[in-house]
């Protein structure tokens, strides 16, 4: 596990029902829905669905009792280590269908939006400082111009966002995935978050995924156990990663009509990690107008949602957003928006040195013996035919070609003048006019 993880302070684990900071009809219904939804009848076991410690679960349980919506079951569970089981009275379950009827949400209790607001400071983006050799040692697979990481080292280390551009397939999309792995640690994402009584979700296994938990110290005469706050889970910084299908509505809430519960966005998601909006300018919406919408969280560090109910409300935007474009800046943006992207960073093609040291360790990885006559028939031949511009994507491409060319003519793996016309041939396609 990366160092940097040590430096991220856990969530504290709740020790009374008030540290939760949620009200107590919620955590009450919330406890009832999930009994009936799950038919989970012990503490221990429910301690774990609603993510709150044991004696806690034990509290809101009695509770329950009192107000006649639970009631022990009069026998100890021989499979629960001899734990009382408990059920819902008739006047329990018509509390929690009630409770369904304005929520279907149940079993982890939600972290409120101003205490996840601390954590969110707690293991920001922006705390993170990289050195030359987690970002060398992240993308050590790329050749890169020696002066790009000169560029990217403040841009990431800064947490502000980035544009990245120039001409296609040089690598940006690698680039950022690059910049993910070199952040590299981890950090706590709540598994749904309250806000007006409104729960929002935001743990999503596609875009979040957990982390092996921190080891105890086996020498501990003590063993401890979790001790952060179980309504997080121990996650890999978030990455999200968008292209051609974003659109300004992924920005928003969703608002499930049935369930009558909220799904974070994308942004929120994407919290204390990076979000990488990819081929910028291929969207629905043009890049002026998706821009926009992100000038107040850029700058600001903060976004505004909006509940069904129209009321807004602010949540904390701590995002390292990484923009890739195959288009010139100045043709997508006005000046405004330029300003607002703070680090405007040239992706170009190699050189001819660049290119070839590619290909060599292109061909080294696939096997393909490196031939001197079909090298000089490329650069002297094919490439003055498209003046010379290399890219980066280009040797993987031609070699895989005569890779396939070479065991579907059942021949060793081999570089010829004319299985480089052949690959040369699908890089291509020619500006000529189909007759229909």
């Amino acid at each position: 596990m990366n160092m940097m993880a040590a430096n991220v302070i856990a969530p504290p684990l709740p020790r009374s029902l008030d540290d939760t900071g949620i009200n107590l009809v919620m955590m009450r219904d919330i406890l009832l829905k999930t009994m009936f939804r799950t038919n989970t009848d012990t503490a221990s076991a429910l301690s774990k669905l609603i993510c709150i410690p044991i004696t806690l679960t034990q509290e809101l349980i009695d509770i329950c009792r009192k107000q006649g919506l639970v009631e022990a079951m009069g026998t100890l569970h021989a499979n629960s280590g001899g734990e009382m089981g408990f059920q819902l009275s008739d006047t329990g379950k018509a509390r929690a269908l009630d409770a369904l009827s304005q929520s279907e949400y149940y079993g982890a209790m939600p972290v409120p939006l101003q205490v996840y607001r601390e954590q969110v400071k707690r293991q920001s983006i922006r705390n993170i400082q990289l050195t030359r050799q987690q970002l060398l040692g992240a993308m050590g697979h790329l050749i890169l111009p020696p002066t790009l990481i000169d560029q990217l080292g403040p841009a990431v280390s800064s947490g502000r966002s980035i544009l990245m551009y120039g001409p296609p397939g040089n690598g940006k999309s690698s680039i950022s995935n690059g910049i993910r792995d070199a952040i590299g640690d981890n950090i706590y994402i709540p598994r749904a978050i309250e806000y007006a009584g409104q729960v929002i979700t935001v743990f999503d296994p596609i875009v979040h995924t957990p982390a092996p938990l921190p080891e105890e110290d086996p020498t501990a005469l003590r063993k401890r156990g979790v001790q952060f706050d179980t309504r997080y889970v121990y996650c890999e910084r978030p990455t999200v990663i968008t292209g051609g299908e974003l659109s300004l509505d992924m920005l928003d809430l969703k608002y499930n009509k049935t369930a009558r519960t909220y799904t974070a966005p994308l942004q929120l998601k994407s919290s204390g990690g990076v979000f990488i909006v990819d081929d910028l300018g291929r969207q629905a919406e043009p890049p002026q107008k998706l821009v926009n919408r992100w000038i107040v969280p850029l700058e600001e560090n903060r976004d505004i949602l909006s509940l069904q109910s129209g009321e807004k409300f602010e949540v904390p935007f701590d995002t390292l957003v990484i923009f890739s474009t195959n288009f010139h800046p100045n043709e997508i943006f006005d000046k405004a928006a330029l300003r607002r992207i703070f680090f405007k960073i040239k992706i170009d093609g190699p050189d001819q040195a660049g290119f070839l040291k590619i290909f060599q360790m292109v061909a080294k990885k696939r096997n393909m013996p490196l031939d001197e006559k079909a090298l000089l028939h490329l650069l002297k031949v094919k490439y003055p035919t498209i003046d010379n511009i290399y890219a980066n994507y280009q040797p993987i491409f031609l070699i895989d070609q005569m890779i396939s060319i070479c065991e579907f003519e059942g021949i060793p793996y081999q570089m010829t003048p004319e299985l480089v016309e052949r690959a040369w041939m699908n890089m291509f396609v020619k500006d000529e006019a189909i007759v229909h």
